[in-house]
């Protein structure tokens, strides 16, 4: 028998002890090994945390396992293909689509908001004191959801306008009836205004005065008007009593008004009672059609329908029209626009001299 033979013989058994503790380390390192790949990962959806124990590799292949899908637009704290570590934590918030309109645009964006206000705060949206929100900050959205942002802001401004002397007419026995003359002559005053305007998106929604104040005092003017005369009845041969000149016009009157009061109308139903279907709509008292810067009503004792008249500060005008109340030394002139007449109001004082039925003529 050889050494190698005999050696063999003899150590068999140590032989067969050596394989099995081999068998048993390899054992062992292999179950170890897979032992050591479970990972414990924390995942946070949606704010609801759960602990999970895996032996996958990635995030992504972790969150398929776990059957939690993902879009584009949701918020993961970690990149998909980074690596698992035992005790790793990763956040996962879910978006929904809403359709925001603010500051000239609208767009479609993604938040984790549960309510409109705290969508505007997860999308970093800034709202002012006075800007207007729609729908209101409490209400939920769900996918969607349309918010509308209106901004808001107010501007001050300094405005003046002119405060109307008064005009006093004072009896002069000493003048004939229809003349007057200055006394002394009146100023207008100032009013100081601050005018709050307010825009919606750039866009002016509203002006509120918030502050007025006088600047300067109006100065009253006084007249003194003739009483020597007895009053005149007109007629077509009545004759001129004098002649003036006004502007570019020459003309003669008969008689003169003093401190006619003036109003204004114009041809809505407001003003004439008739709609733009009434076969009289827009037909004066004596069948003329009504014209701005030509028409007036008055009362026809007055002034007869028909005949010109130059009023002070508003030009020549034509007796066209009367009205229930138009009387005495009042006139109401005809406008376009139904909004002016209304803001015309009642203006008092006014000089009138009535001409006759020939319109006078420019020099």
């Amino acid at each position: 028998m050889s050494f190698a033979m005999r050696w063999k013989h003899g150590n068999l058994r140590l032989i067969l002890v050596g394989a099995l503790f081999s068998i048993v380390m390899t054992t062992m390192f292999v179950l170890l090994m897979q032992g050591t790949s479970i990972k414990k990962v924390g995942l946070v959806v949606n704010g609801e945390e759960k602990h999970i124990k895996t032996r996958q590799t990635t995030l992504s292949a972790l969150l398929e396992e776990q059957q939690i899908p993902v879009s584009e637009h949701d918020r993961i704290s970690a990149m998909l293909d980074t690596e698992l570590n035992h005790n790793d934590k990763f956040h996962i918030q879910h978006t929904i689509p809403v359709q925001l309109t603010a500051d000239g645009k609208t767009e479609t964006l993604y938040t984790v908001g549960k309510t409109v206000e705290q969508t505007l705060q997860d999308l970093g949206m800034e709202i002012g004191e006075l800007d207007k929100l729609t729908p209101p900050a409490e209400e939920a959205v769900t996918e969607g959801s349309q918010i509308q942002i209106v901004r808001v802001h107010k501007v001050l401004e300094d405005q003046t306008e002119t405060i109307p002397f008064e005009t006093v007419k004072q009896d002069d026995p000493n003048l004939l009836k229809g003349k007057e003359q200055v006394v002394s002559e009146g100023v207008e005053g100032v009013l100081a205004k601050k005018i709050e305007k307010v825009y919606e998106d750039g866009e002016l929604v509203a002006e509120n005065v918030v502050d007025t104040k006088v600047a300067q005092e109006s100065v009253t003017k006084v007249v003194a008007l003739g009483t020597k005369n007895p009053v005149v009845v007109l007629s077509a041969s009545s004759p001129n009593i004098d002649e003036v000149t006004k502007g570019d016009v020459k003309f003669g009157y008969k008689q003169i008004l003093n401190n006619v009061t003036l109003t204004a109308y114009s041809v809505d139903v407001a003003s004439t009672g008739k709609t733009s279907d009434h076969p009289q709509y827009g037909i004066t008292f004596s069948g003329t059609k009504v014209s701005e810067g030509r028409t007036i009503a008055v009362d026809p004792k007055v002034i007869p329908i028909g005949w010109w008249v130059y009023i002070e500060g508003i030009g020549l005008r034509r007796a066209e029209d009367t009205g229930s109340a138009v009387k005495g030394n009042k006139i109401d002139v005809y406008f376009d626009n139904p909004d002016y007449a209304k803001r015309f109001g009642l203006k008092r004082g006014y000089k009138v001299y009535i001409i006759g039925k020939e319109k006078p003529v420019d020099n």
